[in-house]
């Protein structure tokens, strides 16, 4: 009997033959939900528990895990990029580069977003900007319900682009425009990205796939075909697109475990093998 998934995946390279149907199993069937931008979908999975499995934001699942909702990772990468091309600010105020942002305002969507974690991990460890002086402004509440967000927040009806043109913030991470005034934060994203690879020799992970702590208890085999699956469809994705072996996984996942419980979005430091079940943890 074939198994039906609710299930949650963006419109990604490494997921185009799963989504458009080409790549087909006897033993599972996903029913996929549409939530545009896939983002959207995640707080109905980690407050609801609304898929079997879902496409998850990594800082989201690490931020749920430590609050004990009932998802399980997969081994699997659907979307990774350098970052530092998302940041930006006004230079109709004047210059500003990354170790210039100690006491100013920025901005950003939600305080708890992936990229925000990748970007302030680097301005603190690479450029030795001190994060707790910065008047953080943020729009959005946390995908985790639970998390108590101090930052202040945007007055109603505010949008972050536009906030920055009109002075009323210094810099904004985890966004790109191509607006007048408005110059990268990064002033050469494309060497600073090799560079910092060259340290670091990490991708950054934006998102992965979780599974439901029932469905992983309860159908195995399920789960182990969804990761085949996932890693088939990655595997028929178009030369160039992000592909991780177990060993840059790691070390990514080990890099934003270290930047989330730095920043004080998770209460400590775990390691990568606590992200895993017994099953999950086993798949290769």
């Amino acid at each position: 009997m074939t198994i039906r998934l609710r299930t949650l995946l963006g419109d990604h390279p490494c997921t185009a033959a799963l989504k458009n149907g080409s790549l087909k199993s006897d033993l599972v069937a996903f029913d996929f939900a549409e939530y545009s931008p896939t983002n959207k979908g995640f707080k109905p999975m980690v407050r609801d528990g609304a898929f079997d499995v879902s496409e998850m934001a990594i800082v989201t699942y690490l931020m749920a895990r430590s609050f004990g909702k009932p998802m399980v990772l997969l081994p699997n990468v659907v979307l990774a990029r350098f970052q530092h091309a998302h940041a930006l600010y006004n230079a109709k105020l004047g210059t500003l580069r990354p170790a210039d942002l100690n006491g100013k305002r920025v901005g950003i969507r939600s305080f708890t977003t992936t990229t925000g974690a990748w970007l302030r991990g680097i301005l603190a460890n690479d450029y030795g900007v001190d994060l707790n002086s910065i008047n953080w402004v943020t729009f959005e509440d946390a995908h985790v319900a639970e998390f108590k967000d101090t930052t202040k927040r945007a007055p109603p009806g505010k949008e972050i682009i536009q906030m920055l043109l009109d002075g009323e913030l210094d810099a904004v991470l985890g966004e790109k425009a191509d607006r007048p005034g408005l110059k990268p934060l990064f002033p050469d994203a494309a060497s600073e990205e090799k560079s910092w690879f060259a340290k670091h020799g990490a991708l950054p992970i934006n998102h992965m796939v979780v599974v439901s702590e029932t469905l992983s208890r309860t159908q195995p085999e399920a789960v182990r075909e969804v990761f085949r699956l996932l890693q088939e469809s990655a595997a028929l994705a178009p030369a160039g697109s992000p592909r991780f072996s177990l060993k840059e996984m790691r070390r990514s996942l080990e890099m934003i475990i270290g930047y989330t419980a730095q920043q004080g979005l998770i209460p400590y430091a775990c390691a990568v093998d606590e992200l895993f079940d017994d099953l999950t943890r086993t798949l290769r």
